[in-house]
């Protein structure tokens, strides 16, 4: 192999490597691991989350007024502040990153300690956990009361559809603890491309 074809060869696997890791980035590792570890979630679903929700953009805002990384309702905000005693909560504090990814991951916690299953858990994150439970009770849905065999709300099937293929492809990508625990050279490239992605974005809206 001559001199040329092998720095082809180089550059063609970092160029893949890095686009890989801007699809699937892993942003927001020191909250994300942190409030994983304290709520019992894998980093890796926590990720999957926050890019169906916000794709990695911490200011987002949806037409709902959900806010923050992991799309937190001005509701469940300020019901989670008071559960976890956040002393002067105000609601933009949901564009902290770390307020946002705290609440958000001691709520899909509570759903999935509720429902006992993660898609369960992602359906309710998405469409309020009284629509899950009303469809567990519907024999057109569920037939055994424990699993949806049937998600009625076509976005939230496209919810738990799109999060567990995130989930999944997360894991087959970083096989090795090195990418979570560690910071590496992917993470500052991923940060400086997203962020100059976002900038052109708002600039377009």
């Amino acid at each position: 192999m001559n001199r040329k074809i092998l720095i082809i060869l180089i550059v063609l696997i970092l160029s893949i490597t890095l686009l890989i890791a801007n699809l699937y980035p892993i942003m927001y590792k020191e909250n994300i691991n942190k409030y994983s570890k304290i709520y019992e979630l894998d980093p890796f679903l926590v990720l999957s989350v926050i890019k169906q929700e916000s794709s990695f953009d911490k200011d987002a805002t949806s037409k709902k007024s959900a806010k923050g990384l992991m799309q937190i309702s001005n509701i469940t905000g300020e019901w989670a502040s008071e559960t976890l005693e956040l002393d002067d909560f105000q609601i933009d504090d949901l564009y902290d990153e770390k307020t946002n990814i705290m609440i958000g991951t001691w709520y899909l916690n509570k759903l999935i300690k509720q429902f006992g299953d993660i898609d369960l858990a992602l359906a309710a994150y998405n469409a309020g956990s009284g629509n899950v439970q009303t469809w567990l009770k519907d024999k057109s849905y569920s037939e055994d009361g424990k699993k949806l065999d049937q998600i009625p709300f076509q976005e939230t099937r496209d919810y738990v559809y799109k999060v567990q293929k995130y989930y999944n492809v997360y894991k087959n990508i970083y096989w090795h603890p090195y990418f979570l625990e560690n910071e590496n050279i992917l993470d500052k490239s991923v940060f400086k491309t997203r962020g100059l992605i976002t900038k052109i974005v708002r600039k377009l809206r």
